[in-house]
């Protein structure tokens, strides 16, 4: 397309000018007010973020649910994927787009349904109320359950698309040819499909954990005080206690949180393509 590198990075160096102005530098300076502590550079504002049990309590409680939305996603984005794919044409767009339709409405609202759904006179309480399952409601607000549930709905159409765009790239004979030969259909997904499909694996999965870390209006609404996530607590860090050196740990957090996810992820995928 160009004669030369240099016509491509002449083009390309405006936008680079402008990511640099616009997030590199204002991210950098945040992020190094939490290495500076009575104006000398240190790590000591790091092991005293992890010495209260709070801090220790919220970050694994990030970590987990971020996990296991990620797993979740990951297993019913198989499942549904794959049903999708083997539509006729026709079909298979029609489920796309109501793949995509969540994700065309915004956040706040798709989290407030949850309140009227998961509320104590909501459609769930009042179908357990009505099977006799219990004579009270149940509280499911302000729980991690609840937070689960508003994260899953939210980042599972990522999940999804990724699953989608790989799953249609694998080659169209590879699960027949594998149940010809006498492959049950978990020998299938372990053996074909999993190994074709990695790297939506890995953007999917990528995509659902950090959305699940760095999502700020599920966790406040659901979850509340009483359910405390990383992304709220560093809320509350600067609107509260405008403690911005606590603000900037957090922040550099969940950047390695995340980069460290998408690695360990690429990681497993090469791992597995080399056995």
């Amino acid at each position: 397309m160009f004669q030369n590198r240099m016509e491509g990075l002449a083009l390309a160096l405006p936008a680079a000018v402008f990511a640099a102005i616009v997030f590199l530098v204002p991210v950098g300076i945040l992020l190094s007010e939490g290495f500076r502590a009575e104006g000398s550079w240190t790590l000591a504002s790091y092991a005293g973020f992890f010495e209260s049990e709070l801090n220790r309590t919220v970050f694994w409680r990030t970590l987990k649910l971020g996990a296991i939305v990620t797993a979740v996603s990951a297993v019913i984005g198989y499942a549904t994927a794959y049903s999708i794919v083997t539509l006729p044409p026709t079909a298979r767009g029609r489920m796309i787009g109501l793949v995509v339709m969540p994700l065309m409405i915004s956040p706040v609202a798709r989290t407030y349904a949850w309140i009227v759904i998961l509320g104590r006179t909501g459609f769930v309480n009042e179908t357990i109320v009505w099977l006799g399952l219990s004579d009270t409601p149940i509280r499911f607000l302000f729980t991690e359950t609840a937070v689960f549930i508003g994260l899953l709905q939210l980042f599972l159409p990522l999940m999804i698309l990724s699953l989608i765009s790989a799953l249609e790239n694998m080659p169209k004979d590879a699960v027949p040819a594998a149940r010809v030969l006498g492959a049950n259909w978990l020998q299938v997904f372990v053996k074909v499909i999993l190994p074709l499909t990695k790297e939506g694996l890995v953007i999917g999965g990528t995509l659902v954990f950090t959305g699940s870390l760095t999502a700020y209006i599920t966790p406040a609404i659901l979850g509340g005080s009483k359910v405390l996530m990383l992304e709220t607590l560093l809320y509350q860090r600067v609107t509260v206690a405008n403690d911005f050196a606590s603000a900037s740990i957090i922040a550099m957090i969940l950047m390695v949180m995340s980069f460290s996810a998408n690695l360990l992820l690429k990681r497993l995928a090469t791992a597995r393509n080399k056995r």
